[in-house]
C-alpha cells in the first residue's frame, strides 16, 4: 500500500442503508412541498438547489453502494426520465446530488 495515497475506507452498511432512507425521503418531502423536511436531511456542508415544487418523483429503482445512491425514475407532470447520483455523509445525510435528465427532455 502506498501512504502517499491512503485508501479510502467504505462506509458500514448502516450509513449506506440510511442514505438510502434519506434519499426516499427527499423525494417525498418534495414532492408534499416540505422544504424543512427535505433540508433536514442534507449534510451541514451541503449546497441546497432551490427544489422545483408541485412535481412528484415516481421512483423506479434506487441502488446504493458505499456512500453512493443513485435513483431512477420520472418526473411528472413534464413526463422526464432522470437518474439522480447522491453522495452521502459518513452519517449518511445528504451530501450532493447531481441529475441526468433524458436527452430528449432538454431538447424540448
Amino acid at each position: 500500500m502506498n501512504s502517499r495515497h491512503p485508501r479510502k475506507l467504505l462506509p458500514s452498511t448502516l450509513v449506506t442503508d440510511s442514505g438510502v432512507d434519506h434519499v426516499r425521503l427527499a423525494y417525498h418531502y418534495l414532492d408534499t412541498g416540505d422544504i424543512d423536511g427535505y433540508l433536514s436531511l442534507l449534510d451541514e456542508d451541503a449546497r441546497p438547489e432551490t427544489p422545483a415544487l408541485g412535481c412528484r418523483h415516481d421512483i423506479d429503482r434506487i441502488v446504493a453502494s458505499g456512500d453512493c445512491v443513485v435513483a431512477i425514475g420520472r418526473v411528472s407532470p413534464q413526463q422526464v426520465d432522470f437518474v439522480d447520483v447522491f453522495t452521502l455523509s459518513d452519517e449518511g445525510m445528504l451530501r450532493s446530488r447531481r441529475r441526468y435528465a433524458a436527452a430528449w427532455a432538454a431538447a424540448r
